[in-house]
């Protein structure tokens, strides 16, 4: 949010502050949420360089697309192993997973 905008609610009253913040979140739980994000949008760029399907994906995970769909969103249902399970399955090396880490 600009700085602009944030003054002006909170002149009125209103609180302004990060989803962190709001949800309470510690150090470690945020930076777990980072690097899912980071992981899953990893995952969203690779397949479609390769002009992959989620469907497509999904069938090399044996797993279903709803579920691909899931973990490209960043569901908070999706374990992170299933994340780095479909870098992999995708054909993502442990240097690439790194440079997606690297990025948060």
């Amino acid at each position: 949010m600009k700085a602009g905008r944030r003054q002006r609610l909170v002149a009125k009253g209103w609180a302004a502050g990060s989803a962190y913040e709001f949800l309470e979140l510690t150090d470690a739980e945020a930076a777990l949420v980072e690097l899912k994000l980071a992981l899953a949008d990893a995952l969203r760029r690779a397949r479609a360089a390769r002009g992959m399907s989620q469907v497509a994906l999904a069938e090399r995970m044996r797993s279903s697309q709803s579920r691909v769909a899931k973990i490209e969103a960043g569901d908070p249902s999706v374990s992170l192993d299933l994340v780095v399970k479909a870098l992999l399955a995708i054909g993502a090396t442990p240097r690439d997973i790194g440079r997606a880490l690297s990025k948060t």
